[in-house]
């Protein structure tokens, strides 16, 4: 699968590119600056070693050929992020919005939140883009460091919310493609409303026990997936 990973410069998107690649897909980072995208894809190639497909370039052209753009930068800048891009991205490509919004884009704390005025960050960026992208909310529970480790097994359940069931099959598919991630069906979009706060609930669980990479598991089932199978 072709991703692009926008805010792939970042600890978050970063992580995940390197995921990504491990896992055998073409990660394409995106940055303001092609040269900072293109100086991340070298460390990552660096760090993996042997033949990943990982490549980094600017936002826009980042976005134009990607099967699935992933989107993680933090709230303050996410909308002027997705005003860049609008108009690179092609219609009906899958967007993952990993955006939470966090406090601390008007100077409060990590561990408390803001309300967009849509409802959350990811029907935010749906409204922003208005141009029939298929919006899917996720992986706001799964941390950057814990990505970045690459000796360290994964061990979390990534909440995935949207409106289109087959998006969110091809986002959880990247996502199981990932050892030890599984991905659990949450809903409609509007839920990203509960989901994107819970980014706050761990970095309190975090801080209260001294920790930088608690995560998540839902338990009831051995598995999780898409539900219509």
């Amino acid at each position: 699968m072709d991703v692009a990973v926008i805010g792939g410069t970042g600890e978050e998107g970063f992580g995940l590119s390197l995921r990504l690649a491990r896992a055998g897909h073409h990660v394409i980072i995106g940055s303001r600056s092609a040269d900072r995208g293109n100086a991340a894809a070298a460390n990552a190639r660096e760090q993996l070693g042997g033949d990943v497909s990982i490549d980094g370039v600017a936002n826009e052209d980042a976005v134009a050929t990607a099967e699935v753009v992933a989107v993680t930068v933090p709230f303050a800048g996410q909308a002027e992020i997705y005003r860049a891009i609008k108009a690179a991205l092609p219609p009906d490509t899958i967007v993952l919005d990993a955006t939470s919004p966090l406090a601390t884009a008007v100077g409060g704390r990590a561990w408390q939140v803001v309300r967009p005025w849509h409802g959350s960050a990811a029907e935010q960026a749906d409204a922003i883009l208005s141009q029939g992208v298929r919006m899917v909310a996720g992986f706001h529970t799964v941390a950057g460091r814990a990505l970045q480790d690459l000796d360290a097994t994964l061990d979390s359940d990534v909440l995935i919310c949207g409106d289109d069931a087959e998006a969110k099959s091809v986002v959880g598919a990247m996502i199981a493609s990932i050892p030890g991630l599984r991905w659990v069906d949450c809903g409609a979009l509007s839920m990203a409303r509960i989901a994107e706060t819970m980014t706050a609930l761990l970095v309190s669980v975090n801080r209260a026990y001294k920790l930088k990479d608690a995560g998540f598991r839902i338990t009831g089932r051995d598995a999780w997936g898409d539900p219509r199978s």
